[in-house]
């Protein structure tokens, strides 16, 4: 992404980088999974979640233990391939629940049968719990995987109830680097969960308005079309932009407590990061990432192969639109700045003879592009009035990574600001023009930033 200001167009230059100085802390390179070991009770629930443009929205979701708040997506499972895995379901809501694992083997026992699979039963009185539903499974094959109820999910998926289970291969523990599945093609330095659900706010409302007993709340519901249903609100793992670049936060602190799970990607320059896709909701949506191409290596949690455990089918593309309950595991990276005709970390050839490549004196960066070395940047850069710059730890107006920079200070009289960090910022977003909304307020929606830092920051 272009990190220059001028005087036209300016508006999303400012606000994305505005966002680099809110949301600062690095992020981890582990997606954060539910404790548990194998066996997991989840609870059916309803709560509120905040959306990016100040309201709120009523949903229903999982929630992890009796005394956990409905969260949204619902709690990611990590487990390790042959894991025989327990889920425990409970109801607190006024219909029936359920849980279906496409890509697993699954035994369902109590509860009431149900078209799908077996159900927890709607509770008799509101502030009960019906359940539990049991299913297990034998977590066979590594990958990442969707689960959701399999009752109503024309309306309880629409309301919240979705999340991921991620299998590790055998062996995990002790790979360095880390890999998706058993074979070393498939390795990666950082991952990222990028779960993409919609809402429509709307219905939403019909739901959280229907009051009175359990049979008339029943009633109520029973009589919202679902058909008519018109997303206005798209969400990568919960959040709209920019509370997709906010911390990851545990449920127990009161910053987006129904929403615990960030996306904001981080990377070194050649480092390898793996997205874990996960279409969750009922629509179809374009990913695409910025910077450079990602490498499809899996869908629902199967190797793009011919045969054996190397993914020969994979596929490079810089949009990816995944069917709803589809997953998809891609590699983005390794990130060198290739080709890009100029020297990215702003070296110089202190000789004066204009010298590339090779034949620059200048040292080399780690993992640098060498026919790229000491190349000047091929645009005049503009004057400090028309750059914007500030408090931001990430971005302080530099176009180059890793280089701090002293800026003048916006306002006269406050102090010069400091960029230390130099990060370079890549856009991944819906490339549906309309998904970077949130309820018709531009910039929000199904967005967020991936950091390019440099290699010596942690």
């Amino acid at each position: 992404m272009n990190k220059k200001l001028s005087t036209r167009g300016c508006t999303i230059v400012l606000l994305l980088t505005a966002l680099l100085g809110i949301f600062p802390g690095i992020a981890a390179a582990t997606i954060i999974g539910a404790p548990g070991g194998t066996t997991f009770n989840l609870y059916a629930k309803a709560d509120n979640i905040a959306t990016g443009d100040g309201d709120s929205m009523y949903m229903w979701g999982y929630a992890l233990g009796s005394g956990g708040r409905m969260q949204y997506p619902g709690p990611t499972i990590i487990v390790n391939q042959n894991d025989a895995v327990t889920i425990n379901l409970y109801n607190q809501l006024p219909l029936p629940v359920s849980i279906v694992f496409p890509g697993q083997a699954v035994t369902a026992t109590g509860g009431a049968p149900g078209l799908l699979t077996m159900e927890a039963p709607a509770v008799t009185t509101l502030g009960t719990t019906t359940g539990p539903v049991t299913y297990t499974f034998t977590a066979l094959q590594p990958g990442t995987y969707i689960y959701y109820s399999g009752t109503r999910p024309d309306l309880e998926v629409e309301m919240g109830m979705v999340g991921t289970i991620i299998v590790r291969p055998s062996g995990f523990a002790g790979m360095s680097p880390k890999q998706v599945y058993s074979d070393p093609s498939t390795a990666y330095d950082r991952e990222y969960l990028v779960l993409l659900t919609e809402a429509d706010p709307t219905m939403h409302k019909q739901v959280a308005f229907a009051s009175g007993t359990v049979a008339q709340i029943q009633a109520k519901i029973a009589q919202i079309d679902t058909t008519t249903r018109r997303a206005v609100d798209w969400f990568i793992n919960g959040r709209n932009l920019p509370d997709t670049m906010a911390d990851a936060t545990p449920a127990t602190d009161g910053w987006l407590p129904t929403q615990p799970y960030n996306c904001m990607p981080m990377a070194h320059p050649a480092e390898k990061v793996l997205m874990r896709m996960v279409s969750a909701g009922m629509d179809f949506h374009p990913f695409h990432t910025h910077g450079q191409n990602h490498l499809i290596i899996a869908r629902d949690g199967r190797l793009l192969t011919t045969g054996g455990s190397v993914p020969d089918l994979a596929v490079s593309d810089y949009t990816t639109t995944s069917i709803p309950g589809e997953t998809v595991d891609a590699i983005w990276g390794p990130w060198t700045g290739a080709q890009l005709g100029w020297d990215v970390y702003g070296h110089t050839d202190p000789t004066g003879q204009g010298l590339t490549g090779a034949n620059c004196t200048a040292p080399l960066a780690p993992n640098e592009y060498l026919p790229d070395h000491c190349k000047p940047i091929p645009v005049e850069l503009p004057a400090e009035s028309n750059i914007t710059y500030g408090p931001f730890s990430m971005y302080g107006g530099t176009p180059y990574l890793g280089v701090p920079a002293d800026k003048a200070p916006l306002n006269p009289g406050s102090q010069p600001e400091l960029n230390t960090v130099g990060a370079l910022t890549y856009m991944w977003h819906s490339h549906s023009e309309r998904e970077l909304t949130t309820n018709d307020i531009f910039i929000g929606g199904m967005g967020t930033m991936m950091m390019i830092v440099p290699a010596d920051v942690t």
